[in-house]
């Protein structure tokens, strides 16, 4: 990290530098990176320890040195520390500072991804294009909170050309401190759904929080937005030039999406006066809207439309997003990393157009608010249009879901289970060749055991 030297950080978080004997010089070195996980050290990053709710990241300090660790934060005086250390009052906030300096010395573009739902696989898209000419650091899973995002800023290196970083809040004011350090070029939205409504209340108020990114931008950057949103196309963007993509008729548009079944969806594609086509190796009409979105920011960094054609086209997900896992013949869509019902809607959109026999395993959906029960209930009319075969729900909240099946004589075969165990009693005897299976729920129902148990009994 450039300029970052000892000295340095220990002056960014107003810091004391302690230097055991035999080790002054290293107040001149430059740290190399930065984490806040002892196994991920490297030789000369700053290792920043936390203390959780179970475990202080203190108590690693010296393994980190170990490991090759050139100096560490603190919130306390060290007993016998072999290496060099900075005392701070507050490791987290010290992070933050330290990424935010450092991100000042940055002239790459910084792109940061916004929305309530899409921002992984958008970002993995993104990464995947600009990949075709650029040297991009991405953000690595879903570290896009005030302590992923620091962190991922502290990963970008000499040889990084652009970095593509997610953005993710659940309350007022969050993006406000994301915007001070990352302080993007360019953003692009994905749209304005229904999560966070726990603190958010109302799609209004999630417009409100994460446009505040804009009064931390590059004034002479660009928003690239969802135009078929119904909020987004008004959004004020502060004078910051916007570009909006969409289906219906957007300066980034696409025509004539055919659905490839599980292997993806082939879609015209038209940028601002280009038309190519692309074999997107997603399924799903959203993953259409990713990729356009993923287009009007090559075409805005100058990429060629045979660059972001073959950016899409080796396009991938991560585990938990919309993964799809083919075990023997059987097709798993994991897709149980978090839930919302704009998310669980268009996953189960995903699945009604799969051959064969279709399952959706569905847990229950976290912040939603006061109308948690009524958001849950109205995913049954998206499992009745879809013409799902088998519906399994887990959890309080999916009761809902099953009662909304029960309440319209569905032709799904519904079942309701208390826990994840006893439906999988149920749920693996069924699995036939064939089938494709819809596994997904937030992340704290934990349904990364059910992809598991599919996968175990029939590889």
């Amino acid at each position: 990290m450039r300029n970052m030297t000892l000295a340095h950080v220990a002056q960014v978080v107003d810091g004391q530098l302690v230097t055991p004997a035999g080790t002054e010089a290293l107040k001149n070195t430059e740290i190399q990176g930065a984490v806040n996980d002892n196994r991920k050290v490297e030789k000369d990053f700053l290792f920043i320890p936390m203390v959780g709710a179970r475990v202080d990241g203190h108590d690693f300090i010296e393994d980190a040195f170990s490991k090759g660790a050139l100096a560490s934060l603190s919130e306390r005086e060290l007993d016998n520390p072999t290496g060099p250390y900075i005392i701070v009052k507050d490791t987290k906030l010290a992070l933050k500072q330290i990424a935010t300096d450092y991100r000042m010395q940055l002239s790459i573009p910084v792109i940061g991804i916004i929305g309530s739902v899409g921002k992984t696989s958008t970002k993995e898209m993104l990464a995947s294009v600009l990949g075709t000419k650029y040297e991009v650091l991405k953000t690595e899973g879903n570290f896009n909170n005030e302590i992923g995002l620091p962190l991922t800023i502290c990963r970008i290196k000499d040889e990084h050309q652009v970095a593509v970083v997610e953005m993710g809040i659940s309350d007022f004011g969050e993006m406000h401190r994301l915007g001070d350090i990352a302080k993007p070029d360019y953003v692009v939205m994905t749209n304005i759904g229904q999560c966070h409504l726990e603190f958010l209340k109302t799609r209004d108020g999630i417009l409100q929080a994460k446009t505040e990114v804009f009064e931390h931008m590059n004034k002479n950057g660009a928003v690239i937005l969802n135009g078929d949103d119904d909020k987004l196309i008004n959004a004020d963007t502060l004078g910051i030039r916007r570009i909006f993509y969409g289906l219906n008729g957007q300066e980034v548009s696409a025509s004539d999406v055919t659905a490839e079944g599980m292997t993806g969806t082939r879609a015209v594609i038209n940028a601002f006066g280009d038309t190519f086509e692309a074999n997107i190796p997603l399924p799903g009409t959203h993953n259409v809207m990713n990729a356009l979105a993923a287009t009007a920011m090559g075409k805005e960094l100058g990429l060629t439309d045979d660059e972001i054609k073959r950016g899409l086209e080796k396009a991938s997900t991560i585990a938990g997003r919309n993964n799809v896992i083919e075990v023997r013949d059987i097709t798993i869509i994991d897709d149980c990393y978090n839930a919302n019902p704009v998310s669980m809607k268009a996953s189960i959109e995903v699945l009604g157009k799969a051959p064969g026999r279709s399952i959706a395993v569905l847990g229950d959906m976290g912040e939603l608010g006061e109308d948690e029960r009524q958001l849950h209930y109205e995913i049954g009319q998206a499992l009745e249009d879809n013409h799902i075969g088998y519906v399994f729900t887990v959890g309080e909240l999916s009761e809902e879901i099953n009662k909304s099946l029960s309440q319209k004589n569905s032709s799904c075969m519904a079942h309701h289970y208390a826990d994840v165990e006893a439906m999988l009693e149920d749920l693996l005897p069924i699995i036939r060749g064939g089938d494709t299976i819809l596994v997904k729920a937030s992340h704290f129902m934990n349904f990364s055991t059910v992809v598991e148990a599919i996968k175990t009994r029939f590889e």
